[in-house]
């Protein structure tokens, strides 16, 4: 049975006068799958703004803001109600249909997918090696265990620390540091699986947090993964920050190659000597069942 959803996501940017936005773009409304199913989708924007909606090269739905008054805040709220479905991808670990490792893409899912296979940055294969080669030692031989194994090493070996700068470190940089947040540890599991020849992509949304001493990381603000290629099951979530494998409380809005293609909202503003004074973000998520 899927969960309905209520997800209440706002932000708000201020400055010390009045300044010019200059276009935006809103990377906020998941597009309807057959484990998402989007019943309503609203955006409050204040100063008011004219939207043209349009899919990027990845297929996410985005939504550009003009805007056509000066003003001293920015303010957008983002409104989903939606259905998520859970996925049966752990009642299909056993038998003769699992994927094994190491495997080899079709030639065909090779030619689709090799956007997605190499390093973003090559220069950090010396350092993930020898990192892989220290702590991931529990390697089993079908593919979806395997990844699993790799997300819970990530897991074990590095530490959470929120971040309220933007921007995501390298895969060196989360291993010299040791610690990262969602979106250092979804970019470190993705270079990782790269080097065992799986296609990754990165994933932007929300996380189901739920209540108590065992609730998962993450919630309270947007939420990034990574999504890996398995042959015979297709794309499946990996959260390495809260262990999770094709969880259900993994809310997808978009996904690309790269985490810096992934901002739920980007753009820039003109003014003379205009200060920007903060950023507040609150994401709520409730389940309406």
């Amino acid at each position: 049975m899927p969960r309905s959803l209520r997800i209440l996501h706002r932000t708000e940017y201020k400055y010390d006068r009045k300044i010019t936005l200059n276009p935006h773009k809103l990377m906020l409304r998941p597009r309807d799958g057959h484990d998402l199913w989007v019943d309503d989708a609203v955006l409050t924007i204040r100063p008011r703004a004219e939207l043209r909606w349009y899919f990027d090269t990845f297929g996410n739905s985005i939504a550009e803001a003009t805007f056509s008054e000066p003003t001293d805040s920015l303010f957008i709220e983002s409104e989903l109600l939606l259905r998520r479905y859970g996925s049966d991808v752990h009642a299909r670990m056993e038998g003769d249909h699992v994927c094994p490792y190491p495997f080899v893409y079709s030639d065909e899912d090779a030619r689709d997918l090799s956007p997605y296979v190499d390093l973003h940055n090559p220069q950090d294969a010396g350092v993930l090696d020898q990192w892989l080669a220290q702590h991931f030692t529990d390697r089993p031989g079908s593919a979806v265990p395997f990844l699993r194994s790799l997300s819970h090493t990530i897991h074990r070996v590095t530490g959470y620390s929120r971040r309220e700068e933007m921007g995501t470190q390298t895969a060196g940089e989360t291993i010299a540091k040791g610690l990262g947040t969602c979106r250092d540890f979804a970019f470190l599991f993705m270079e990782a699986t790269r080097r065992f020849g799986f296609a990754a992509r990165f994933v932007t949304g929300y996380l189901d947090s739920g209540a108590g001493p065992d609730a998962p990381v993450g919630g309270g603000a947007t939420h990034a993964w990574a999504d890996v290629f398995v042959p015979g099951e297709g794309w499946i979530e990996f959260d390495p920050t809260n262990r999770l494998t094709a969880g259900s409380a993994l809310i997808r809005v978009a996904t690309t190659r790269t985490p810096t293609q992934a901002s739920p909202i980007s753009g820039s503003y003109s003014g003379n000597g205009a200060v920007f004074l903060g950023l507040t973000v609150s994401v709520t998520v409730t389940n309406m069942d």
